[in-house]
């Protein structure tokens, strides 16, 4: 009998038998399962299995977190179970057109929320320099009866303002730009055609759009565009997200369509040109006013339930399915929808709810990090979840935490319904999208903040108080951590052994050139989580493709097919994992080469593994490289260091005494 013999039977068997799967792969740290009625799945009873880490489903997998070791423990699964192998088509098996369409949309805008969150937070600040009246016209400070905002009061303070606008404006008017090539990146087709179909929708020899309804007979004279048998009046679509996506998938269907259908030798020459001109017409004479249309009416309905009578309501509705709505990832529909608002009112009433409700989900995880203060397996996942929760990052609390134990995720969408209903009824308003959490308030209307402040304290007490009065009837003793009377207690002395007398301090190097962050902010909750182990997260530098050794050590875990992953062992018995990019297994190994063997001896600053981050970022995948701690040996007192640029094998990023 193999290790992993019996918890992979008896695993078979928690997941509805080899009746109920579809396909089963896995990754460097967990087994990847697409189930036939995801239902029958009994995740409390998996996670109790000695070799379990936890569980999640994930676009339309269920998966088990098993660690460095799960390549052994696939091998005795698909043994038992005679199934094997899955490809990527399958791998999205379970999800519906709506899922699949929501989680394109959301790889989309994934590397378009950074910028956003820059933008919102620079409106904020013009917001508070430039509109909020400080002054009276003597130059006393008087909030309530003040005239005179501080740019009108100091000349630096009214350029700093105005010079301010020149970013947000690319921001926000040259959003199309962005869109289209995320697009075309995601789809994989030629980006730069994407950025110059882009600009062609924000060209200035186009009526702005902003400036349609007030322009005069001679704008709409000036940019007319006259064909004899046709004409129409070229606006601009500044600040238009669903015209640029229709815009952006004309031009993707169009260049895949010429490069099938082009012969090779004169590709380069005819695929751009066939896909570019027709893409711009069609997006100014077709898809450009339907999706101005569709937008502008998406905007309107939206903007109805949040002003209308029944605001309240719909609040309420909102607050409380939003987590839900994350999980299945239809959620992303909401970025859309929020900057149509940004763009056409000049503020969104929905982005406050959002920051609300994952205030609401960590304030859930607390409750649960309180009552199970006493189990140390808990902690490890409930306070980084809570931590990266309060920053507008939930996955990790809502799959690793509220979803598993139900009643948290309850009671966190009941306190951010309560609080969406105080917001919206109040009509908070925020300036962008991207600040989530509690820092969301930095992108709330200034006038706003002291209600959106009561907002928070609603969404923080009211989960907190329902999962904690909730969690003392509905956790057992042995999920509280609580250790019964029968139970045998260890005598103080004996709970840790003392380090050796010989031990000497060592260090880790960074095993990437890039920016160290702290694990907790991996994109991948069964990183962030730390359900693996505590560590790091790694953003790639630019032209950085090449993972080192860390320090010397063993090679004892690979990913023939994929590469994107290695395992390594020190000789005083730390386990390390490194990880490049997110669900990159899908990628089946393109862009990806492992340098080293199973086995093999590797000393510290060795290259271990080449990548793409092109072709990870082509594929719609982060990529952020996990460098986690699998187990510590004989370590004590490991210290990890994040916040800096480090240099591969030159960095020190861990300090520890073995």
């Amino acid at each position: 009998m193999g290790k992993y013999t019996e918890d992979a039977g008896r695993l078979l068997d928690l997941v509805g038998g080899k009746g109920n799967i579809s396909a089963v792969t896995h990754c460097m740290t967990r087994m990847r399962f697409v189930l036939v009625d995801p239902g029958k799945a009994d995740a409390e009873a998996i996670e109790e299995l000695p070799s379990a880490k936890g569980t999640f489903t994930q676009a339309g997998q269920f998966q088990v977190i098993i660690g460095n070791d799960v390549a052994d423990f696939y091998q005795e699964f698909t043994a038992i179970s005679g199934i094997e192998g899955v490809s990527k088509e399958a791998a999205g098996a379970n999800q519906n057109p709506l899922q699949r369409a929501m989680g394109i949309l959301g790889e989309i805008f994934a590397p378009i929320i950074p910028v956003l969150i820059c933008g919102g937070l620079i409106l904020g600040f013009r917001n508070i320099i430039g509109e909020v009246n400080f002054f009276t016209d003597a130059g006393a400070f008087d909030l309530q009866h003040g005239t005179k905002s501080i740019a009108d009061m100091w000349t630096f303070w009214n350029g700093m303002y105005n010079f301010l606008w020149v970013i947000g404006e690319a921001v926000f008017h040259m959003l199309p730009v962005g869109i289209c090539w995320s697009v075309t990146r995601k789809m994989g087709t030629t980006q730069i055609l994407g950025i110059v179909l882009g600009l062609t929708l924000v060209s200035p020899q186009l009526l702005n759009g902003f400036s349609v309804a007030t322009a005069t007979a001679e704008d709409i004279a000036a940019h007319t565009y006259d064909f004899g048998f046709h004409s129409f009046l070229g606006t601009g679509y500044q600040g238009q997200v669903i015209a640029s996506l229709m815009a952006a998938f004309v031009l993707v269907w169009l260049e895949k369509f010429f490069t099938r259908v082009t012969p090779e030798i004169v590709r380069m020459i005819v695929v751009p040109f066939m896909s570019l001109v027709p893409a711009v017409f069609i997006a100014h004479l077709v898809v450009g006013p339907i999706g101005w249309a569709i937008g502008n009416a998406i905007a309107e309905v939206v903007n109805w339930g949040l002003s209308s009578d029944v605001r309240v309501l719909f609040a309420a509705l909102f607050g409380a399915v939003y987590a839900p709505l994350v999980m299945t990832g239809l959620h992303h529909m909401t970025n859309a929808i929020d900057t149509q608002l940004v763009n056409q009112l000049g503020y969104t009433t929905l982005w406050p709810m959002i920051a609300l409700s994952n205030i609401a989900q960590g304030s859930a995880v607390l409750a649960m990090t309180v009552l199970q203060r006493r189990n140390e397996r808990a902690e490890q996942v409930n306070i980084p979840a809570c931590i990266s929760c309060y920053l507008g990052v939930t996955e990790p609390a809502l799959f690793g935490v509220n979803l598993k134990y139900k009643f948290p995720l309850v009671c966190g969408m009941i306190g951010s319904a309560c609080a969406a209903m105080v917001c919206t009824g109040f009509g908070v308003q925020a300036l962008s999208i991207g600040v989530g959490g509690l820092p969301g308030i930095l992108s709330i209307v200034f006038n706003f903040w002291g209600i959106f402040a009561a907002c928070m304290l609603i969404a923080i007490v009211v989960p907190f108080a329902l999962t904690y009065f909730v969690g003392m009837r509905q956790l057992g003793e042995k999920d509280r951590g609580v250790v019964t009377a029968a139970a045998p207690a260890k005598a103080p002395e004996a709970a840790a052994p003392a380090p050796s007398a010989a031990a000497t301090d060592r260090v880790l190097l960074a095993p990437l050139s890039g920016t160290v962050r702290p694990i907790t902010e991996m994109p991948d909750p069964v990183f962030s989580s730390k359900a693996m182990g505590d560590g790091l997260a790694i953003e790639p530098a630019a032209g950085a493709d090449t993972v080192v050794g860390p320090a010397d050590a063993t090679v004892v875990a690979t990913m023939p097919g994929s590469n994107h992953a290695i395992g390594l062992v020190l000789d005083d018995g730390m386990e390390l994992l490194v990880h490049v990019g997110v669900d990159t297994v899908e990628m089946g190994g393109d862009g990806f080469a492992c340098l080293v063997e199973q086995g093999q001896r590797v000393s510290a600053g060795q290259p271990l593994m080449t990548f793409s981050a092109e072709k990870i970022r082509a594929a719609g995948y982060p990529t952020a490289v996990a460098f986690v701690v699998t187990g510590e040996g004989s370590a004590t007192g490991l210290a990890l260091l994040d916040g800096m640029d480090a240099e591969a094998g030159v960095t020190t990023v861990a300090t520890y005494r073995a």
